[in-house]
């Protein structure tokens, strides 16, 4: 990461399938924040992920947390269905091998939220 801050915030929707579709959807919220800074992260930069999704009743007992974090760390990295060799979108992160600690959790939202989750990317610091 370089230039200014090396945190990143976004709130982002509940899953909907296609799972294709959420993807593209989070790519573009974080590109849309990214475009209000001058951040970018490095091939060299290690990271951590922080998520809290907000699901309804009948989704938080249906959804598995590693699906929804993949699908987060693929639409980070660009990837939003086909080949993995092809990116059709800018990535976000070079590579999710950058990721040295994730946190993700689902929950009921509380009223305020609009179902909207949390993102959070920053640089890892090893304790």
């Amino acid at each position: 990461m370089r230039m200014g801050t090396s945190k990143i915030k976004v709130r982002v929707p509940p899953y909907r399938p296609p799972r294709y579709e959420w993807r593209k959807v989070i790519h573009q919220t974080v590109v849309r924040e990214l475009k209000n800074g001058d951040l970018a992260y490095l091939p060299s930069d290690r990271l951590e992920i922080n998520v809290r999704l907000y699901l309804d009743k009948k989704s938080i007992l249906h959804h598995d947390v590693d699906n929804r974090l993949k699908d987060m760390l693929d639409a980070l990295q660009g990837r939003a269905g086909g080949s993995k060799k092809v990116h059709k979108l800018k990535p976000i992160i070079p590579n999710d091998n950058q990721v040295y600690k994730v946190s993700i959790e689902k929950v009921l939202p509380p009223p305020q939220s609009h179902g909207l989750g949390h993102l959070v990317i920053k640089r890892y610091k090893q304790k």
